[in-house]
């Protein structure tokens, strides 16, 4: 049974019961799923997500929303200018598009914070569209089932649509299916470091377990680590604005990390970013 023929057998009954995944769920929604789930793990997306849905069912509820309040709702999540973004493209989207989520590719792009994989993880997740979805996952399953490779390797943008392309049915619903599928096969099952190839659906049909499973050897990209790092000095400086009910003296910011020229570096980032915003008589806040 050829590839994407199994997808379509296989996802709807193993998939993960994400919230954003159920029936009835909006493109918005959608949106903001992908928004909070760059380089950040599902668990701590779930429960935020639910909580920010409930807040702002809609584009324009959220534009309403005074930026400090996205960016406290925003959390622990990380990287918060996602949050910045999102508060962006949300009045765009109000603004622009009648409140309702754009499903063209090009028009997702145009939004802020939007870029190429996450217009085309809308389109086919938020809209049923046929429309290649990459990412790691994904292409790690076709390197792996298509190609015989251990891992995909540096990125290549065109190569990799264009080889999710080739797989996807003809059939809008169809392909929004087989390009979940692919990601959430290589979620779950092709991992990068212990695939579970014993229970894969697609064992029969994959290239890499023909050819004996070989070792990848090419290059990989490299682990960033979080320890001591400018992100984790701003991580500390944004808890004490959000933990704060009131601006906070500078001192209050200084407590937060002991190595003076890194902690004014990052906060002289975060007000540069739009993170914090320094008031008239020298204290700090998120921004209004």
């Amino acid at each position: 049974m050829p590839l994407p023929d199994l997808l379509l057998d296989w996802y709807p009954r193993h998939a993960r019961d994400f919230p954003w995944r159920r029936e009835g769920t909006t493109a918005w929604g959608v949106l903001v799923s992908e928004f909070m789930l760059q380089q950040t793990p599902v668990a701590r997306v779930e429960p935020i997500w639910t909580e920010w849905m409930a807040r702002w069912p809609t584009p324009s509820a959220l534009a309403a929303a005074p930026r400090a309040d996205v960016l406290r709702a925003w959390g622990k999540l990380g990287y918060p200018r996602r949050a910045l973004r999102l508060h962006e493209a949300a009045a765009v989207i109000a603004e622009r598009h009648g409140d309702v989520v754009p499903s063209d590719v090009d028009a997702l792009e145009a939004l802020p914070g939007v870029g190429s994989y996450t217009a085309r993880a809308v389109a086919a997740f938020g809209y049923g569209l046929r429309c290649p979805v990459v990412d790691t996952n994904v292409r790690r399953v076709v390197a792996r089932a298509v190609h015989g490779a251990g891992d995909a390797g540096p990125a290549r943008v065109r190569a990799d649509l264009a080889d999710v392309d080739a797989l996807l049915p003809a059939a809008d619903a169809d392909a929004a299916v087989v390009s979940i599928g692919l990601m959430e096969l290589g979620a779950v099952v092709c991992t990068a470091r212990a695939p579970r190839c014993g229970i894969c659906p697609v064992r029969e049909e994959c290239a890499w377990v023909a050819a004996g499973s070989p070792q990848y050897t090419g290059p990989r990209r490299p682990v960033q680590a979080f320890a001591g790092t400018d992100r984790q000095v701003r991580g500390r400086l944004l808890d004490v604005l959000r933990g704060a009910h009131a601006p906070v003296e500078r001192a209050a910011l200084d407590a937060a990390w002991s190595d003076a020229a890194q902690r004014d570096r990052c906060l002289d980032s975060l007000l540069v970013d739009g993170l914090a915003e320094q008031l008239d008589d020298g204290r700090f806040a998120l921004p209004v």
